[in-house]
């Protein structure tokens, strides 16, 4: 398993979509993958094998919180899933020189989506640092039915 891991081009956004689109991620529009690709790059990543998109992450510094990364979506092919490509990915964006900066990792998962809560807590286990989780954007925020609320998880702080 040869997996290249790199921030995405404006071209790897179909790919990140089409992964998305075939995933339980909620699917934003083909434009929002294009767009993080190319106005966030330096806070996204793509995980590669042939030449093709396996995974990615779209990030984003938080105007707010300059010392926080807020992760927006994590996305692993199936046919990768359980190969610990997700970590590699948070790994591979928290070691750019661009993010050392970066106190906190932030991000929104459902009650159910404990795949996504163990990746965080691994992170917090591989930085030797605390997380926290919360009630952040509940169910009747959303519109119409069927959307989990979603808890805020915090892991850091990672440098000290």
């Amino acid at each position: 398993m040869n997996v290249v891991f790199t921030h995405p081009s404006k071209e790897d956004g179909a790919a990140m979509w089409s992964l998305a689109e075939k995933s339980t991620l909620d699917t934003n529009s083909p434009y929002k993958y294009i767009l993080m690709s190319e106005y966030f790059r330096d806070t996204c990543v793509v995980a590669k094998q042939h030449n093709q998109v396996v995974g990615f992450i779209t990030a984003f510094i938080s105007p707010k919180k300059p010392d926080t990364l807020f992760i927006w979506q994590v996305g692993v092919d199936s046919s990768q899933q359980g190969k610990g490509i997700a970590t590699k990915m948070l790994h591979y964006l928290l070691e750019q020189s661009s993010l050392q900066k970066i106190q906190y990792v932030e991000a929104t998962i459902t009650p159910s989506n404990k795949a996504s809560q163990s990746l965080f807590q691994k992170l917090a286990r591989d930085y030797r640092t605390d997380i926290t989780s919360g009630e952040f954007f509940t169910e009747d925020i959303f519109p119409g039915d069927g959307h989990e609320e979603e808890l805020r998880f915090v892991v850091g702080p990672l440098h000290t």
